[in-house]
């Protein structure tokens, strides 16, 4: 086994490495901690791809963990035959810093691969990356991006044919191949013009967005109550720098909204994300500059999207004129219970209309879904699983989905994109915002009406952070030690019964196992509470930490609160263990 010592040397002693490569790993040289940190082990490749800080080392992000990841990749591609070189792959980027360079490395492996390669012209977002792989019919699709993770992150996100993120097989057979292959002398590459030359690199760009804006276009319910409601409804726009910088706004301008500000200094294309701690819109503060913004022009809804404008935040003027966030899970529900209302309204609804949540979202998505007749499934957190069960569907032809979505900000809708879509939410919000404002309320106000409607349910996700390689083996324990010894009570409310979703396991204390759940292979620990509420806690997929979701109803919002802060109190202890 080659120790993070060895591999530090091979790296230092490459002829793969440019000068300034060099001194960066010459300069760490006698630092144990560092070089272990960038050398103990790769970036695990799993089916949402890699992501990392990028530092130069075989454990971050750069451009040799690049051209290892992608000839890893055409080596799958390839195995599938010659139709599926010919197919190919998509490639797009958002603003990261070196997307455009990463991007392009990808691409030129691809292409000395023989596999053809359609690349956009420039930033686009990943929700059209997955629309442009099921329009193109196209074998697999990458998209550099870091999603809403700090400037210092990059990331390398795989797509298969159907456009949802890689299936695990594939992900495995993609890191069985980095194993097997060199880093530094184990890739084919070409020059980019010339494998524009040689027609195996095609560039596309703006006749894809306006298919793509068709389909979201598509996707709009009520176009009446949205042109009723256009001269009276404001909206402030952020893309945080990003990727949603002009297709969002078009959309909404399309939709018929006639007062879109968007934020100025935000729509400023920046990696180094210059106005922002965080450009994620889950994160309140990042907000400042919209709120001053919506102050001054009067507006009352403002809408943000991530880097790569899959995930979308909005904050809402309340009734003391300071602005609040909607959070993911809330706005999930008004959307679902928006589209229900709206298909039933105008006769639109499918036949046997389904929709999906996963298991770490509230629970008064169900309650909707019962209320209106509508089939709900759980699904592991993250889109391609959401995905497959709509394969499903459409296979049994059991089953039609009209909305999917999950806590931290994703929401899906039509057949079309495989993925979290910023730019069909974002538009589908400003088409509810119309409706609520055509009844003289808020999304505020009608979120209270949902609680009035279908109970009190409060949730809370919060983040024990643990970084570096001390942090890995962290979490490992704290997960370990968690599933071997369950904890009997939580904050002092006893625990009813545990989901083991790793194992597949339910269980009962002092009574042992009693049922399975209805999926499995996840390492996630649920555990029900006497009291009705859920205490969920899974290690994150891309980052150093271990999140815990607090789910809970009661008769009231304060008293849902209290036992949130409860909860919250008494997961922080999770650290300790």
């Amino acid at each position: 086994m080659t120790t993070y010592k060895a591999e530090y040397e091979k790296w230092l002693n490459s002829p793969s490495l440019s000068e300034d490569e060099w001194k960066e790993l010459d300069a760490i040289r006698g630092d144990e901690k560092e070089i272990e940190s960038r050398f103990f082990a790769p970036l695990e490749f799993g089916t949402a791809g890699l992501r990392g800080t990028m530092k130069l080392g075989l454990h971050h992000m750069n451009v040799h963990v690049i051209r290892h990841a992608t000839q890893a990749f055409a080596n799958v591609v390839a195995r599938e035959g010659e139709e599926a070189k010919r197919k190919g792959v998509v490639i797009a980027r958002d603003c990261r810093l070196n997307g455009d360079a990463y991007a392009r490395e990808a691409a030129c492996i691809m292409a000395a691969n023989g596999i053809h390669v359609r690349i956009f012209d420039d930033l686009r977002p990943t929700p059209e990356l997955s629309f442009a792989v099921r329009y193109y019919q196209t074998t697999a699709g990458i998209n550099i991006t870091a999603s809403h993770n700090p400037k210092e992150y990059n990331g390398y996100k795989v797509y298969w044919s159907d456009g949802a993120q890689l299936p695990p097989h594939h992900a495995a057979a993609i890191a069985a191949e980095m194993e097997r292959i060199d880093i530094f002398t184990g890739f084919e590459t070409m020059d980019f013009e010339e494998g524009k030359k040689a027609g195996l690199i095609e560039i596309i760009g703006e006749e894809t967005d306006e298919a793509y804006l068709n389909k979201v276009l598509g996707e709009a319910i009520d176009h009446d109550v949205v042109a009723r409601n256009a001269d009276k409804l404001e909206i402030v726009y952020t893309p945080f720098h990003g990727a949603g910088h002009r297709l969002v706004p078009e959309a909404l301008k399309r939709l018929g909204i006639k007062h879109l500000t968007p934020e100025p200094q935000q729509m400023v294309i920046d990696g180094n994300f210059p106005t922002v701690v965080s450009p994620n819109p889950e994160n309140p503060e990042g907000f400042y500059l919209a709120v001053d913004l919506a102050k001054k022009v009067g507006s009352n809804l403002i809408i943000g999207t991530d880097p790569d404008s899959d995930r979308v935040g909005v904050m809402v003027r309340d009734t003391n004129g300071e602005f609040v966030t909607i959070t993911g899970n809330q706005m999930g529900v008004l959307l679902l219970d928006y589209v229900i209302g709206a298909r039933n309204r105008t006769g639109t609804m499918p036949a046997n209309p389904a929709a999906l949540k996963t298991i770490v979202t509230t629970e008064m998505a169900r309650e909707i879904c019962r209320r209106n007749g509508i089939y709900m499934e759980d699904t592991f957190t993250g889109f391609k699983f959401m995905a497959e069960k709509i394969a499903q569907f459409e296979a049994e032809g059991s089953h039609n989905y009209i909305f999917a979505y999950e806590e931290s900000y994703g929401y899906m809708m039509g057949d079309y994109v495989r993925d979290k879509d910023a730019v069909t939410a974002s538009m589908m919000i400003a088409e509810m915002a119309a409706y609520y404002c055509d009844r003289g309320m808020t999304l505020l106000d009608a979120l209270k009406e949902l609680y009035a409607k279908y109970g009190n349910f409060a949730e809370k996700t919060l983040n024990l952070v643990m970084p570096g390689l001390d942090g890995l083996n962290k979490m490992k324990h704290v997960m370990g030690v968690l599933r071997e010894n369950p904890p009997e009570s939580v904050a002092g409310i006893s625990v009813s019964r545990v989901r083991d979703y790793q194992s597949g396991q339910v269980s009962v204390p002092k009574l042992g196992a009693v049922e399975q759940t209805h999926i499995k292979g996840s390492n996630v620990l649920y555990f029900e509470l006497s009291d009705g509420s859920s205490f969920i806690i899974r290690p994150s997929g891309t980052e150093p930490k271990i999140k815990v979701y607090l789910l809970v109803k009661d008769e009231s919002q304060e008293k849902c609160h209290e036992k949130i802060a409860r909860y919250a109190e008494y997961a922080e202890t999770l650290k300790e263990l």
